[in-house]
């Protein structure tokens, strides 16, 4: 196949902590460069590129460059209708910055354009279209990782869509309706294609959005996850996980994920202590805004939810029942100890409301864990026949596959080995082969 110029949005590979798009982003470019395209990463940081290379450097790793201040905001919505350039940011290794470029995804270039991202979603309100954007040389196609209202000018613009939660759940999320709605819909009218990542998602962008299902691709999604944390023993990461969590392998359950509605926290916690396990959940996430309901159990309120900080050790704010019942909550953790976490876990538990692909399933499967998911969703597609699946809305049913896989080694096992061999429908080889047709559309 003929190779391509493609520009991969850097919207949310610039957070400073993942989220399951900024796991697509990098993976995305990681097999697109693998199959021999040319990758332009376009940021929209609160860093200036100025003509000195090497501050225009530090400025784009410096995390605490200022805010675009009013009159700047007004003065660029002022000459958005004409569109805002992007300028390269150099990479020239002067800046000693190992952490943030083991983030970045692999790349030919990176361009940045400050607060571009932000601006696009003023413009798009005050203007009612999609912003404009180019830089030097672009690229002749741009992959939007998320539904915003931006463009890449003279390219073949796709944009992925990973699930219609905004509209399926509207209790779930914060996004303003109306306003997703009307980006959504002018996607579906004007992309020269769409992207989603599982037959679920595509049936729902096919029937809500009103689209002609020969324009939306279903790629599903892969995980690479590096050959350090596959390669290391199973007796190296249980030595690690008693050492730092003081939990022994193969005896707790574990969820990781955003603690949001759709994630389905709060019905897990009520389900565990039903279940009388005698093993520990652990609870890995960033608390966000619903956690009150989601945490109740736990005693944790919303106030002090946001009073939490990311510090990598079992949260001070955990109740005497929770102790009771064996429940540790922890916050963000770096790459290599989720790993090892969910190695060493019993069973990760996933009874989520609503997926467009469901990552930690897949993740989990990937790393020879079984699993605990749910009914609702994209989660049966990508789960088969290898994992426990439940009713996401029935407390006993989750309370009784906490008791199964405790009680039950064959059943674990079972899981385990199953579960294995459904994550090689995801592999990062079949991911290319998928992409690979994609591209070839356009």
């Amino acid at each position: 196949m003929q190779s391509k110029r493609i520009m991969v949005d850097g919207y949310n590979l610039a957070l400073e902590k993942g989220t399951g798009v900024s796991t697509y982003a990098r993976n995305l470019s990681l097999e697109l460069s693998r199959i021999g395209h040319k990758i332009d990463l376009l940021y929209g940081v609160r860093s200036s590129t100025g003509k000195n290379s090497l501050v225009s450097e530090v400025s784009f790793f410096d995390p605490g460059v200022r805010r675009l201040g009013t009159t700047e905001v007004v003065r660029a919505l002022l000459s958005s209708p004409l569109g805002i350039s992007a300028r390269q940011v150099p990479i020239t290794g002067k800046v000693i910055a190992r952490n943030p470029l083991r983030i970045l995804p692999p790349h030919d270039r990176i361009f940045n354009a400050r607060n571009l991202y932000g601006l696009a979603r003023w413009h798009f309100r005050i203007y009612g279209h999609f912003l404009q954007t180019e830089y030097e040389n672009s690229a002749s196609v741009a992959h939007w990782t998320y539904p915003m209202p931006i463009r890449l000018r003279r390219a073949a613009n796709i944009y992925t869509i990973h699930d219609l939660v905004p509209l399926r759940l509207p209790y779930t999320t914060l996004d303003n309706k109306r306003e997703y709605y009307r980006i959504v819909r002018d996607i579906a009218r004007k992309a020269d294609l769409i992207v989603t990542v599982s037959e679920t998602s595509k049936r729902d962008i096919v029937e809500l959005l009103d689209v002609d299902e020969t324009r939306v691709v279903n790629t599903y999604q892969s995980v690479s996850l590096p050959d350090s944390v596959l390669s290391r023993s199973l007796d190296a990461v249980s030595d690690e996980v008693a050492a730092i969590f003081g939990l022994e392998p193969k005896k707790y359950f574990l969820f990781f994920g955003a603690v949001e509605p759709k994630k389905n926290v709060g019905r897990i916690i009520e389900a565990y202590l039903a279940s009388q396990s005698k093993y520990p959940l652990v609870i890995v996430g960033q608390l966000t805004w619903k956690n009150a309901n989601d945490l109740r159990l736990l005693g944790v309120s919303a106030q002090e939810g946001q009073k939490q900080k990311s510090s990598g050790a079992i949260d001070p704010t955990i109740t005497a029942v929770s102790r009771a019942q064996q429940i540790v909550r922890l916050e963000y953790l770096p790459l290599n100890l989720l790993t090892s976490l969910i190695r060493c876990a019993r069973s990760v538990v996933f009874p989520s409301l609503y997926e467009g692909f469901g990552l930690p399933i897949l993740e989990a499967m990937q790393l020879g864990t079984a699993v605990i998911t749910g009914t609702e969703g994209s989660n049966p597609e990508i789960a088969g026949e290898g994992a426990y699946l439940v009713d996401p809305y029935d407390v006993g049913a989750i309370a009784q596959a906490f008791r199964d896989m405790q009680n039950d080694q064959a059943m674990v096992d079972h899981y385990e080995s199953l579960g294995k061999e459904r994550a090689k429908v995801f592999s990062p080889e079949r991911y290319s082969e998928r992409l690979s047709e994609l591209y070839k559309r356009l």
